[in-house]
C-alpha cells in the first residue's frame, strides 16, 4: 500500500469511526448504510504514489436497461451536483458513484460530503427505479440472502436432529 493509500484509509477510518452506519470490511474497503442503500468506499492506487477514493452504491440489481431508463439516467447525470449513474452489465446493476483524490491532502469535509451525497441519491432513487423498471434494491437482496441463510441453517438443524 503506497503512502497516499495509507493516508486515505487513516482519514476514512478517523472520519467515520463514530458512525454506527460505518463498517470496515477489509483493508481499503469500507461500507456505509443509508436507508435502503449501501455505499462502498474503496481506496485504490493511482500510479505508484497517489490514491483515489471511490464511493459507489449499487441501487438496483436485475433491472432491464430499457432506452427510457438509460435516457433518464443520462438526464440525471446532467443535473446532479457530482457523481454519475452507471450500468454494470454483469448482473444488470444500476450504480451511482463518485471518486475523489485521496492522499494526505484529502479534505475530510469533501470525503463526508461525497459519501453523504452518494448515499442520499442512492437511497432516493433505488426504490423509484425498482418500482418502475423492476429488479431488486440492495437491501432487498441482503434481506433475501439473510432469510435464505436463516432457512438453510434451520433446515440443517432439523436434519441433524432427525439423524441423531
Amino acid at each position: 500500500m503506497n503512502a497516499a493509500e495509507q493516508a486515505s484509509c487513516e482519514l476514512i477510518e478517523k472520519s467515520l469511526s463514530s458512525s454506527p452506519a460505518y463498517q470496515k470490511v477489509e483493508d481499503r474497503l469500507y461500507v456505509v448504510k443509508q436507508g435502503s442503500s449501501i455505499v462502498m468506499i474503496n481506496v485504490v492506487p493511482w500510479g505508484s504514489d497517489k490514491a483515489v477514493v471511490r464511493c459507489i452504491a449499487q441501487l438496483v440489481k436485475g433491472v432491464d436497461l430499457k432506452p427510457e431508463l438509460a435516457k433518464q439516467l443520462l438526464e440525471m447525470n446532467a443535473v446532479v451536483r457530482f457523481g454519475a449513474f452507471g450500468f454494470v452489465p454483469d448482473g444488470s446493476v444500476i450504480t451511482f458513484g463518485h471518486s475523489i483524490l485521496g492522499g494526505a491532502t484529502m479534505d475530510p469535509i469533501e470525503l463526508l460530503a461525497t459519501i453523504r451525497d452518494v448515499a442520499l441519491i442512492a437511497d432516493e432513487y433505488d426504490d423509484r427505479i425498482a418500482r418502475k423498471y423492476g429488479g431488486q434494491t440492495m437491501i432487498e437482496l441482503l434481506e433475501e440472502s439473510a432469510l435464505r441463510h436463516l432457512l438453510e441453517a434451520r433446515a440443517n438443524e432439523v436434519w441433524d436432529r432427525e439423524r441423531n
